[in-house]
């Protein structure tokens, strides 16, 4: 049992230090995309980097709301096009959690319609 839990630790930690570290490389496209584009509505950034065991997607918003998916590296069936519509349909729906006037900023996101897409969007790449 240990062993199991110290597997699922690792390779959570790695998952972890996959998206923290996507993170840096979508500030870096940002600031480097204002610079050369000035302010746009939304920005798909695409692929931020494949790794080992996975490619990392960004996309940000323009309230600088910022979106990772991270695919499998094995899963060769999703396109860039693919990607993009599950990045709109993430974006759509945070949009209407947010509107929600029962929704207080800064608190978890406690939606059920938010939870349907996100779960499946985890089944469609899996």
């Amino acid at each position: 049992l240990s062993v199991c839990v110290t597997v699922a630790s690792q390779s959570e930690l790695k998952f972890h230090y996959t998206v923290h570290t996507s993170l840096d490389v979508v500030e870096e496209k940002i600031s480097a995309v204002g610079k050369s584009l000035g302010d746009q509505r939304e920005l798909y950034l695409g692929l931020l980097y494949p790794t080992e065991d996975y490619k990392v997607y960004g996309y940000v918003t323009n309230s600088k709301v910022k979106f990772v998916i991270v695919v499998d590296s094995s899963n060769t069936s999703l396109r860039d096009n693919e990607i993009r519509s599950m990045f709109r349909k993430l974006h759509n729906s945070f949009t209407d959690v947010m509107c929600n006037p029962f929704h207080n900023p800064g608190d978890p996101i406690q939606s059920k319609a938010f939870d349907g897409i996100v779960s499946g969007m985890m089944v469609q790449t899996g």
